[in-house]
């Protein structure tokens, strides 16, 4: 059997707000939360099988020494959903503009960015 993405972890300024709309956007659940590295607090927002790290660190730093205290400190974060105008519909309601609409192979996508300014594609296979 291959290997498997379990998780992938990435630094916000309020953990709590941030797993509030993936929830209501993804239909997630919290599967942890608690302290965390560096005096920081994280959630384990998702799946059964799969979630994302949300990291708050103690304070966000101006110029970062470390990726713990850094904040969009990746490309975009890709999600699979069955019903891509409905979860677009979900993403405006949470305050969020959607943009880069495209379908082609091997499916539709839209992109948004949070309030912590990461970016999130969202793409429904045929």
């Amino acid at each position: 059997m291959p290997a498997q993405l379990e998780h992938v972890n990435y630094t916000v300024r309020d953990a709590r707000k941030t797993a509030a709309w993936l929830c209501d956007v993804f239909g997630w659940k919290v599967r942890w939360e608690g302290p965390s590295i560096h005096n920081g607090f994280s959630m384990h927002v998702g799946s059964d099988g799969d979630y994302v790290a949300i990291y708050q660190p103690e304070s966000v730093d101006a110029n970062p020494s470390t990726n713990y205290s850094t904040v969009n400190g990746l490309n975009h974060i890709g999600i699979t959903v069955d019903d891509l105008d409905a979860i677009e519909d979900r993403v405006k309601s949470a305050g969020f503009t959607t943009h880069s609409h495209a379908n082609y192979e091997p499916g539709r996508r839209f992109y948004f960015h949070d309030a912590d300014q990461i970016e999130y594609e969202v793409v429904q296979y045929a």
